[in-house]
């Protein structure tokens, strides 16, 4: 049996190709073609970060989607917003959907990219906070 897989260069993907591919990854079923994509986007010291998590490097990593996606059987990460960007830092915006389109969660990524892989993602879950002096954490 061939290979068919491609393996791309992060290092020649522009920061749309770098998101993509990460939420590819995201989504990604195959463990073995799972640990590829990990590989491929993150840095090895790559840090993924949110209010439930926090997984550092590509084995944490790795587990932590795969753990993500028992909880979430057939649902789906996609972008759903532009990128922007500036400097070694990325954000864009992300849901998490059933397959009957019903969204469980939207959230806001903040990224830092380093080598043309990704260092650090930062996951902010829901809509901001309401403007006040308190700090939500």
């Amino acid at each position: 049996m061939t290979d068919t897989t491609t393996t791309t260069d992060p290092a020649t993907l522009d920061p749309t190709g770098l998101i993509d591919a990460y939420f590819e990854m995201w989504n990604e079923t195959d463990p073995a073609r799972r640990s590829q994509l990990v590989e491929q986007v993150w840095t090895s010291d790559g840090r993924h970060v949110d209010p439930l998590a926090d997984a550092s490097g590509h084995a944490a990593l790795t587990e932590l989607i795969a753990g993500v996606q028992a909880q979430f059987a057939g649902h789906r990460f996609d972008r759903n917003s532009g990128i922007d960007s500036h400097h070694d830092q990325l954000r864009y915006g992300w849901q998490l959907a059933g397959s009957d389109g019903s969204v469980v969660v939207t959230a806001v990524d903040v990224a830092e990219v380093a080598d043309g892989r990704l260092r650090r993602v930062a996951a902010f879950f829901g809509e901001l906070p309401e403007a006040s002096s308190e700090v939500v954490s």
